[in-house]
C-alpha cells in the first residue's frame, strides 16, 4: 500500500509539474520568506507538544470531516494551543491539496507541515513555494540515497525535515541522515495495524538530540499522557480533532500531556 501511495504521489507531481515546471517551482520556493522554526516549535518543554492535523480522509479509515475551510480548522488549532499545523497534501486518498497548505500558511503564525507522500525533488521545491515550513519523508517509502539526498534538500530550503519511522532499523537510517526531528508512527502503512506502544520500544534508540513524536493511535487523552510518559516530545494528532471540537480536544490532550 505505502508503495503505491508513494508512485501515485509521485505521478501526481509529474503531472503538476507538466503545468508548472521545475525551474518555476524553485523560483517561487527561493522567493518565499523564510520558513518558520519548527525545532524551537517543538522543542522539549514542561508539556507535551501536539502537531494538529487538517486531515479529511484516510485509506484506513475512509472519509473522516469535510473540512471545507481548511484555513479555519488551522486557526481553531492554533487557538487550542497546538505548536504546529500538519496539512495533508495528497489528493487520492486523502483528500487534500496543495491549495490547501497555502490556505493554513496564510492563516496561522505557527509552522505549518507538508504531510504527503514525498519522493522527488520537485516535491520538496513545491512544498517550499506553497510555504510549507517542514516536509514529512517516510523512511520506509525512500531508498537510503534517495532519504538523504531529500533531508539535505529540505535543510538546504530552510526548512524541517521530519522523518517518519517504523522499526529500528528505520530509526538507524533516519539517525545516519542526520534526522533532528524523528517521527514514530504506531501504523503500518502497510497494513494499516496499530500499535500504540511502538513508540516505547522504539524511543530509547531514537537519537539522543532528536525532536521524539508520536504518531497516530491518539484518540483519547489517555492516549496522549500513553505516549508523554512513554518520553514523547510531540504527538501528531489528526482524526481526534477533526471529528469533534478542536479546542476543547486540545485543551484535554495538553492537560493530559503536562
Amino acid at each position: 500500500m505505502l508503495a503505491g501511495l508513494t508512485a501515485g504521489a509521485v505521478e501526481d507531481a509529474e503531472a503538476r509539474a507538466a503545468d508548472r515546471p521545475l525551474a518555476v517551482v524553485e523560483r517561487a520556493a527561493l522567493a518565499q520568506p523564510p520558513a518558520r522554526d519548527a525545532l524551537a516549535a517543538l522543542a522539549p518543554a514542561d508539556r507535551v507538544r501536539i502537531i494538529a492535523e487538517v486531515k479529511r480522509a484516510s485509506p484506513s479509515r475512509g472519509d473522516l470531516a469535510a473540512i471545507p475551510d481548511p484555513a479555519l480548522q488551522a486557526r481553531r488549532y492554533e487557538e487550542g494551543g497546538a505548536a504546529v499545523i500538519s496539512v495533508l497534501t495528497e489528493g487520492r486518498r486523502f483528500k487534500g491539496s496543495l491549495a490547501d497548505l497555502e490556505s493554513v500558511r496564510d492563516a496561522v503564525e505557527l509552522p505549518v507541515l507538508r504531510k504527503d507522500f514525498i519522493a522527488t525533488p520537485y516535491q520538496v521545491l513545491e512544498a517550499r513555494a506553497s510555504g510549507a515550513d517542514l516536509v514529512l519523508l517516510i523512511v520506509a517509502a525512500l531508498e537510503q540515497p534517495v532519504l538523504a539526498q531529500l533531508h539535505e534538500l529540505v535543510l538546504e530550503l530552510g526548512m524541517t525535515p521530519l522523518v517518519e519511522t517504523h522499526s529500528l532499523e528505520e530509526v538507524h537510517r533516519a539517525a545516519d541522515v542526520g534526522a533532528r526531528l524523528v517521527g514514530v508512527n504506531a501504523r503500518n502503512l502497510s497494513t494499516f495495524e496499530l500499535d500504540r506502544d511502538l513508540f516505547g520500544r522504539l524511543v530509547d534508540h531514537l537519537p539522543s538530540d532528536a525532536v521524539k513524536i508520536a504518531e497516530s493511535a491518539v484518540l483519547t487523552p489517555a492516549d496522549v499522557a500513553h505516549y508523554r510518559a512513554a518520553g514523547a516530545d510531540a504527538v501528531l494528532i489528526g482524526e481526534a480533532l477533526v471529528t469533534g471540537d478542536p479546542v476543547a480536544t486540545l485543551h484535554a490532550f495538553l492537560e493530559a500531556g503536562a
